[in-house]
């Protein structure tokens, strides 16, 4: 029988507390399980940011979005994992309706021609 494969994103809060250590030791873990159990699309972290409302009387996190692929059962265990981790403030793992992959980047050369594209000039208004 063929193995069922998903595509899931996650997105974690990392409590700022500790310090940039800390924050970078458990974002570090946690791609690791996940690359360990799953294949990643994609992970952008998109630092430290201010909460919407205080959690445990913080007003910041560092939030991380990993995308990737895997069998049905790691979601739940990922979560429990995200549960156990008192660094952990806030976790959510989503099922994707599409097929992940990766964003490309632009190429260099395609950044340059857009910049050295000629700005059309407006056309001159007719005086009366």
């Amino acid at each position: 029988m063929e193995k069922v494969i998903n595509s899931y994103e996650t997105l974690f809060i990392v409590d700022v507390e500790g310090g940039e250590e800390a924050i970078k030791a458990s974002v570090t873990k946690f791609t690791d399980i996940i690359a360990k159990n799953a294949e990643i699309v994609e992970v952008a972290d998109w630092g430290k940011r201010r909460l919407a409302y205080p959690i445990d009387d913080k007003p910041e996190g560092y939030y991380t979005v990993v995308t990737f692929k895997s069998e049905p059962e790691f979601p739940a265990e990922l979560e429990r994992l995200y549960n156990i981790d008192e660094s952990i403030m806030r976790s959510m793992v989503i099922r994707l309706e599409y097929e992940a992959v990766a964003k490309a980047e632009p190429a260099p050369a395609e950044e340059a021609a857009v910049e050295e594209a000629p700005v059309a000039e407006a056309p001159a208004a007719d005086a009366e």
